[in-house]
Formats: structure tokens, sequence, C-alpha cells
């Protein structure tokens, strides 16, 4: 998180308690949006999986599979299984259908080595699935305006030896190297040959806008159902038209080369 933020710290363990208590509908709606979406890639009956990275962990009240877990650096109560580095996990070669990276990304130091470990645990037509920051022109806006996170393109993001974020500190941010990793399906599959780009699709504007924010709390107008369903309506046309303009996510499937 950088310094100077105009929006409201609450942490993993507080922002998880708001999510519980579900007292911001707009919050749950984007957050369901931000998960089920996966469920399309998964065959509940068979597949086992983890997430990586997984935050306040709510990915686990929307993903169906048969076994599902939850990792993360930091030792939290509801992590299945605490203190992974995403970049060197604990989990056997080929043993995985599919693996969830959600909003972690940007906070990798080495994206290169992050894509080199999850192609090692995940069996052959496994997949990646990775919701993250898009930054297009109102997120760069908002980050600036917010102070919450930061972005630069100033990194070659190919580069094995590049550091994209601190390697020391788990919320240090680069809010732009997912765009650099995915926005060319060509230039990835070549840096990035293990894995297949099959499917990318850009989200989000007013239900990101008028969420409160995850973890970083700020002012949002709390709306009924159907206008949260009008919102994502304007956000599916206003994202499909102009992407880097209004999208502040993207939704990208990654399947791993037999």
């Amino acid at each position: 998180m950088s310094s100077g933020t105009r929006m409201r710290w609450a942490g993993l363990e507080g922002s998880r308690a708001a999510y519980l208590r579900r007292d911001n509908p707009n919050l749950q709606y984007l957050l369901a949006g931000r998960a089920a979406w996966m469920n399309q890639w998964i065959d509940p009956h068979h597949d086992s999986g983890v997430e990586l990275g997984c935050g306040m962990g709510y990915s686990k009240d929307f993903i169906r599979a048969r076994e599902f877990r939850l990792t993360d650096i930091q030792h939290l109560p509801w992590v299945d299984v605490p203190g992974v580095d995403a970049m060197a996990t604990p989990f056997e070669s080929a043993s995985l259908d599919f693996v969830v990276a959600s909003n972690m990304i940007h906070h990798v130091a080495q994206p290169l080595r992050f894509f080199d470990e999850v192609a090692r645990i995940l069996k052959p037509g496994g997949r990646l699935l990775v919701q993250d920051m898009h930054a297009s022109l109102a997120t760069r806006m908002l980050l600036t305006a917010m102070r919450h996170e930061n972005y630069s393109f100033d990194v070659n993001v190919f580069d094995p030896s590049s550091i994209c974020n601190d390697p020391n500190e788990p919320w240090s941010a680069n809010c732009a190297v997912p765009s650099m990793l995915f926005r060319h399906t060509g230039r990835f599959e070549a840096a990035v040959p293990q894995f297949e780009l099959v499917s990318r699709r850009y989200t989000e504007f007013f239900t990101w806008l008028n969420s409160g924010g995850v973890n970083a709390k700020t002012f949002y107008l709390p709306l009924a159902p159907s206008l949260l369903r009008l919102a994502g309506w304007l956000d599916r046309i206003l994202t499909s038209i102009a992407p880097h303009i209004f999208a502040m996510e993207m939704q990208v499937v990654l399947r791993k080369r037999a």
C-alpha cells in the first residue's frame, strides 16, 4: 500500500469481518463477480485447485470444485495453507487442475518466476485463472487521485531479472504489471511458452468506483440489487467498447500446454 493514501486502510482482518457482516451490498456484488466467473473453467466434481495470495479469502464462497484450498504468505485464521510464497510453493509437480490468482499478480516481485512455478504445479491442460488490475485511463486517474497503490510502465515484465515489486513487502504494488503482461497475446506466449492465453475479458467501472473498496475503504452509495445489476450492465458495455479507457480489471485464463 502506498504512503499518503486517501483511503482508510482496513487490513485483511477488518475487511474480512466487514465482508462477513454483509453490510455493503455493492462490495458483495463486486466480489461475487470477481470469483464466480471462474466456475465455467472448473469441473466441480473432479477438479482440485488452490488460490495463491488469497487475502481476505472471499473466493471460497463462490468457487465450486472437488477440492479448493486457500493459501497466502501471511498466517491468517481462514487460510488453509499459510506461509506460501507464490513463487516457491510446497505443492507437488503436476498435482493441480487449476490455480486462482485474484488481484495478486500486481504484487508479485518477479512475474516470470511466478508463471514458472504455477506451470510446475499444474497438470497438463490445467488452468491459471487470473482476476487483476487493468491500467486503463480510469484506473490510472483513480490511483493518482487516491494514492492507494502505485503503477509504473518503466519495467520490462518479460525480463526474468526484472524486479517489479519489493520482494520483502507483500503489499508492494505495481498496478500496470497485469496490463503489460496480458495485453498482447503473442508477446505473452512468446515469453511464457508454458501457457496458452485462451481468454481475456475486461471488466468493472461503475461497480469498482462505487464498491467502497475491498481492503482500503472509501465513500460509496449503497444500491439496491436492481441498480447493481444495471451498473454491471453498463460496465459490460463501456468495458467492451473502450476497455483501455474504462475497464479497471481484467479476467484472464491461461492453459498449461501439454
